[in-house]
């Protein structure tokens, strides 16, 4: 109770999953570290112990962004301790890190995803029998999840949490819970619309059991929701046409480029994603003009 962890870690309810969960492992890695003869309590850290923590993280060889990660999850630890009174006052409150050059993820092109979607398209009918349903299904479903989250640019949090009253068939719009509790809607193409309804008419109710919630739009083979770790093996069944294995977040990253390319407008893209910060949409500007640098040079005959 002295650190009062567990406390900290509840208090992020308004945190996606991944966040907390990554918090959770960097403050109780700073506890660890601490009670090793540095603190015996939070109260006994200053500033100066918490800039030697993040240095030993360096030495361990963490990444820049990771050890800028643990950082944020020290300030809002303390911010967190200092509020509920444990400590007199927040000795992480100046503590910075040097987040790195972000990295450039490598997004597929237009057509080779639209070839992934063609080929996960399924076709009519299906094999008589519960067995042959269930495969019907499931190809419904990994259909509809491959065409949002490249159609509509979801997280994969934000698939797989999706509610079946989130869903606007007339306006194809989906109401869609994002980090930090926030709430957008976001328009969805013809395409992902067909596959969606598709699944919803025809694909769930082969999978949903007595006890399946009713809210959740995406359901696994047993009938529960579907989970990030389900989404991941929906890719890896789906690979691009040179074999290539793409991480559900390449085909996010793909729906932002891609709209940059066809001339979106940078504030526009940064609401369609449910990005806070313009800075984190920027990235994208950076992948289209090394897309084009990269035409250029393979195209011109004086490059």
């Amino acid at each position: 109770m002295r650190w009062d962890v567990e406390g900290f870690v509840a208090s992020l309810s308004g945190a996606s999953p991944h966040t907390v969960e990554a918090y959770r492992r960097d403050v109780t890695q700073l506890v660890a570290w601490a009670s090793r003869g540095v603190a015996a309590g939070p109260e006994d850290l200053d500033a100066r112990a918490l800039r030697r923590w993040l240095a030993y993280q360096q030495t361990l060889g963490r990444a820049p962004r990771t050890v800028a990660r643990k950082a944020a999850a020290v300030r809002a630890y303390l911010r967190y301790l200092h509020r509920r009174g444990v400590i007199g006052h927040d000795p992480a409150r100046r503590l910075r890190a040097p987040a790195g050059r972000a990295r450039l993820p490598r997004v597929p092109r237009a057509d080779e995803l639209a070839g992934l979607l063609d080929r996960a398209a399924p076709g009519p009918g299906g094999r008589p029998g519960a067995a042959g349903e269930v495969e019907v299904a499931v190809g419904l479903r990994d259909a509809a999840v491959l065409e949002l989250l490249y159609g509509a640019g979801l997280r994969v949090s934000e698939c797989t949490g999706l509610r079946v009253d989130a869903w606007d068939p007339r306006a194809r719009m989906l109401t869609v819970l994002g980090k930090g509790s926030r709430v957008r809607r976001v328009p969805v193409g013809v395409p992902a619309a067909a596959a969606l309804e598709a699944w919803l008419a025809d694909g769930r109710p082969r999978l949903a059991r007595a006890d399946s919630p009713p809210e959740a739009v995406f359901l696994n083979r047993r009938g529960r929701p579907l989970g990030p770790r389900d989404v991941r093996r929906i890719l890896d069944r789906h690979p691009l046409a040179d074999g290539r294995r793409l991480h559900p977040h390449a085909l996010r990253h793909a729906y932002a480029t891609h709209l940059i390319e066809g001339g979106a407008d940078l504030r526009a893209v940064q609401e369609l994603l449910g990005h806070a910060n313009l800075t984190t949409t920027q990235i994208y500007t950076h992948l289209t003009r090394e897309r084009l640098r990269a035409v250029y040079e393979t195209t011109h005959p004086r490059a």
